[in-house]
């Protein structure tokens, strides 16, 4: 039996969205195409590196080197197997943010690496004496974040990338959500501002690409190595991504969405997802609420208890972050009407909203 498709029209705190038309018509011409066979599969490898090649200009690298993956979690472990694979000790560690997405703690699992957690500082980014004090010689990797996945915050990507140099480590940015919005604001992120390794960067994510569009590029293709194992079976005789077989899909979603927006769609897309955010802020801090001011297009806000449920009942789709803060994020199905109609429900549930707290 068919089930319905999902409607986004009360969905707040996803990172997902709705495809763009020209991504969904991609992912359904390529759905019996696997690019995880790259010379079987010709037309979609060809894809691949236009889109591998397109996300290059997003982050500031002329020569990028990656592919599309299923999600930032696998582009995350694979970043940090890569490090561990290079490492010369044999007891690595990996130096993260709080912030960091938890697919870093299923990668420290998997890989049986060390992880070593620093601090945020009061403007929630990274503390960077924690991270230069959590360093040593077993450093194989210390990860950064361009736009955190709950307050997008972007940590000081060329500071981290100086003490990642200092102690012979790589550096990995995670900008999963914020790589598609950060281009059109004054941070400093990404290959071109900092001696950055490797980076993650999501089309199915505020890209608009077809659910699973993930990306890892790095600075040089010689990384990869690290990652390569022998396919005797196939065509193509190594393979250096996680996934075998991988979805062609995907990759052609990320390859016609990346052609139809960038750049004037993404900047235009931007320019609504951060003031949509900034009348969102606004109206919260109008009616008494304690709000973390947007830097990305991303919103949070401390509401009882009581009104978060009652807003959950009423069909909104919203989440907290680990300080229990409501967060809403501005993603390019997230209309000024939606905002609207749930500051409206907000304000017919808050005379009741404490009776939970």
């Amino acid at each position: 039996m068919r089930g319905q498709p999902q409607e986004f029209d009360r969905v707040l705190s996803s990172m997902c969205t709705e495809p763009h038309p020209v991504a969904r018509e991609a992912a359904e011409r390529y759905l019996a195409t696997n690019p995880g066979d790259p010379a079987t599969y010709q037309a979609v490898a060809d894809l691949e590196d236009d889109a591998v090649a397109t996300l290059g200009s997003l982050v500031g690298l002329d020569d990028p080197a990656g592919y599309i993956a299923s999600g930032g979690t696998e582009a995350n472990i694979q970043a940090v197997r890569m490090a561990r694979n290079r490492a010369v000790t044999s007891t690595p560690n990996v130096v993260v943010p709080e912030s960091a997405h938890f697919s870093f703690q299923k990668a420290a699992d998997v890989l049986s690496v060390e992880l070593r957690v620093a601090p945020m500082t009061d403007d929630l980014t990274v503390d960077v004496g924690a991270v230069r004090r959590f360093c040593d010689e077993d450093t194989a990797l210390v990860v950064g974040i361009a736009g955190t996945t709950e307050y997008g915050r972007v940590d000081p990507i060329p500071i981290l990338a100086d003490l990642a140099d200092e102690v012979g480590a790589m550096l990995h940015v995670d900008a999963a959500w914020g790589g598609f919005v950060l281009p059109f604001t004054d941070h400093e992120w990404h290959f071109g501002h900092a001696d950055v390794d490797t980076m993650t960067i999501d089309p199915h994510k505020m890209g608009q690409a077809a659910i699973p569009a993930g990306g890892l590029l790095a600075r040089d293709e010689a990384l990869f190595d690290a990652l390569a194992v022998d396919t005797p079976y196939l065509e193509s005789a190594k393979q250096a991504t996680l996934t075998g077989t991988r979805s062609g899909a995907g990759v052609a979603s990320a390859a016609a969405v990346l052609d139809e927006l960038w750049p004037d769609g993404y900047r235009e897309q931007y320019e609504r997802s951060m003031a949509n955010a900034e009348w969102y802020a606004d109206a919260m801090g109008d009616r008494g609420f304690d709000v973390v001011e947007p830097d990305l297009p991303l919103v949070t806000v401390d509401v009882p208890s009581g009104l978060f449920e009652g807003l959950r009942d009423a069909g909104w789709r919203v989440s907290t972050t680990g300080d229990d803060e409501m967060r809403v994020v501005m993603m390019p199905h997230v209309t000024r009407e939606m905002l609207a109609a749930f500051v409206s429900d907000v304000d017919r549930l808050t005379p009741t909203a404490n009776i939970n707290t």
